[in-house]
């Protein structure tokens, strides 16, 4: 195993943000020395995620100090370990979770937050699977706990986290899933990816266009991630003992919940902020990574990428997901 300090013989080029709110630059960073419980990981993709927007627009919770590079997940190769790593050597292929910096061509991260790839899994492919998968994963089991033959309402469903939500509802859960997108293209997309039904959400009611297709009953788990709205008619539409899983607010609003409806219904409403558990639990964190690998090796999953941009195009990447005309993953290729 290398020590640390070693593989600096060259600058490489990251996506920088020097200003809040402007574009990103793409500049020639120094290789710092890793600690020895760090990993050095040549990175070849990296997800873009509607997070890594918001940091850099300095509306996310997290904020870091100017000037940073963002970036929340990757896939790569390790390229030197510290003396004290255990977890992984030179040469492995692995997926990781960063605190916003690896938009880059090197990575450097905690031992901790790095998972080896099976072999069977493209680089690519795993680089889809912290953010979206992690979430998924949680959201349908840890937090809905869904149950075979169930009915699942999605929201945002062709975005990456919404496809991902449908891929293991499907395929894992044995479950039946009604696609909400705000398009008939995305609609049909996620039906295309496992969803039984399709609503479009920007040509009427939600709850109405839900009330048809499974009746008064309701829909057992609602995964929401557009709120506003949106979210209130999912809340509509579930059944007895329904529940409902908040994962963001792509829309823009934040709505109230109606307390009485969570009463005469006896429904549960919960959030998931999966990046959380990384350091409020991190075994429920990290068996999330470990799952969305064991089933990608498996074929029970199958990671969607709706488009890959190189490093210099990384401001149109952004672009692409703040316009919504993304679907699935979107990845930039370092390579």
């Amino acid at each position: 195993m290398r020590q640390a300090g070693q593989g600096q013989s060259r600058h490489y080029r990251a996506a920088v943000c020097t200003e809040l709110k402007q574009p990103l630059t793409i500049q020639e960073v120094a290789p710092r020395p890793i600690g020895p419980q760090e990993v050095r990981v040549d990175v070849h993709f990296c997800g873009i995620n509607f997070a890594d927007n918001l940091v850099c627009r300095g509306q996310y919770q997290e904020k870091p100090p100017l000037p940073f590079t963002p970036g929340m997940e990757f896939s790569g190769v390790v390229l030197e370990a510290g003396a004290d790593v255990s977890t992984v050597k030179k040469g492995d292929r692995v997926i990781g979770v960063s605190n916003f910096h690896s938009m880059a061509e090197q990575c450097i991260t905690d031992q901790k937050t790095l998972w080896r790839i099976p072999e069977n899994v493209s680089l690519q492919d795993a680089a889809v699977l912290p953010v979206s998968y992690g979430t998924a994963i949680l959201a349908v089991d840890h937090r809905a706990r869904i149950q075979p033959g169930e009915t699942v309402l999605v929201t945002a469903a062709a975005g990456a986290t919404g496809l991902a939500v449908i891929d293991v509802a499907t395929n894992v859960f044995c479950a039946k899933v009604i696609a909400a997108a705000g398009s008939d293209e995305k609609c049909k997309l996620a039906m295309q990816r496992g969803a039984q039904s399709g609503v479009n959400y920007s040509q009427g009611s939600l709850k109405d266009a839900v009330k048809k297709l499974v009746g008064s009953s309701g829909v057992n788990v609602a995964i929401d991630m557009v709120g506003g709205d949106v979210f209130l008619d999912s809340l509509r539409s579930l059944a007895w003992e329904g529940r409902i899983v908040v994962l963001g607010f792509a829309g823009g609003n934040i709505a109230s919940v109606p307390s009485n409806l969570l009463l005469l219904k006896n429904i549960s409403a919960m959030g998931l902020y999966w990046g959380r558990y990384q350091h409020q639990d991190f075994a429920v964190f990290s068996k999330s990574m470990s799952t969305a690998l064991q089933y990608c090796q498996q074929g029970l999953i199958h990671p969607h990428t709706g488009a890959v941009f190189k490093l210099e195009k990384v401001n149109d990447a952004f672009l692409h997901v703040m316009q919504r005309k993304s679907t699935g993953k979107v990845l930039l290729s370092l390579k």
